[in-house]
């Protein structure tokens, strides 16, 4: 039999980033949230966690993670139907990753009256979309929004719909870079925003037009502050529609290639096993967004 106090020191741990903090959220000294990670590898015979900053989970680590996680959704089922086991606890938390424009635009909107009516508490982890996916492998994440399509194992995948992205710049920005008109030689001299390492979208723009090789551009892992710099004259880059519908009404924002658009699919993992709760939210998802991604 397992000790689910041990797995939910290795849970802790990781959800955290740290021992100290998963000490504090667990309500137990350092060192004992040390002494349970101890017993657990002792117990499965080889380490769960790469002591690293933050911590990560080993092969085995992730496989226990995927475990405890589906075991904190089944655990809710079973308390809906039998309420004497409901010790009047926390409400639900679902651990979740999906990627910053999402976040920015249609996800509030579709899942904010699923989280009141069931009093859920969302623990999300913004991840790049191409690369979100890596949360539900480490085990730390019930579900993921992501551009990936290939579900890991134990898990399902559904198509929820596609965000359109527009390259813009402020007019005064193309005034100034594009006089003679937007090229990919024109683009690879004019100052780029990409939102971190793992964001592509503005060189399958530049792809797009012939470029090659790399190009000049600003770093800016925020969304709203993507739109802040692009609109402030920064540089160029790829931004939701949705997201700049005010500042393309008001002409602060004007498109490079007006029609020339980049369609990025998302798709939602859930955990296979992953109890009434989770598959809710899956019903809930695939009926709701489209009222807000472009379907492809």
């Amino acid at each position: 039999m397992f000790d689910y106090k041990l797995l939910a020191a290795l849970a802790a741990v990781i959800e955290q980033g740290g021992f100290e903090r998963a000490a504090q959220a667990l309500g137990l000294s350092q060192s004992a949230v040390s002494q349970r990670i101890k017993l657990l590898e002792a117990r499965v015979g080889q380490p769960v966690l790469l002591r690293a900053t933050p911590p990560a989970p080993t092969e085995i680590g992730r496989l226990l993670l995927n475990h405890v996680q589906q075991v904190r959704l089944l655990e809710r089922d079973l308390q809906d139907q039998v309420p004497a086991l409901d010790e009047g606890g926390l409400p639900e938390r679902l651990r979740i990753a999906l990627n910053a424009d999402s976040l920015a635009t249609w996800w509030a909107r579709a899942v904010g009256d699923f989280c009141a009516e069931r009093g859920l508490l969302l623990d999300l982890v913004v991840e790049d979309q191409d690369v979100g996916l890596k949360r539900m492998r480490a085990g730390d994440v019930a579900g993921c929004v992501c551009a990936g399509d290939k579900p890991v194992a134990g898990a399902r995948c559904i198509p929820l719909g596609a965000m359109r992205y527009r390259a813009l710049a402020s007019p005064a920005f193309v005034a100034r870079h594009f006089a003679a008109g937007v090229t990919a030689a024109a683009l690879a001299r004019a100052p780029a925003i990409v939102f971190g390492p793992d964001d592509q979208l503005q060189h399958r723009f530049f792809a797009m037009l012939g470029g090659e090789g790399g190009f000049i551009h600003h770093l800016c892992p925020s969304s709203e502050g993507f739109v802040r710099l692009t609109s402030g004259g920064f540089g160029w880059g790829l931004v939701p529609e949705q997201q700049v519908r005010g500042e393309l009404e008001r002409g602060e924002l004007v498109e490079l290639l007006p029609g020339r658009v980049i369609d990025v699919p998302l798709y939602w993992h859930h955990w296979r096993n992953g109890g009434e709760l989770l598959a809710s939210l899956t019903r809930h998802l695939e009926k709701y967004t489209g009222r807000w991604l472009v379907q492809v």
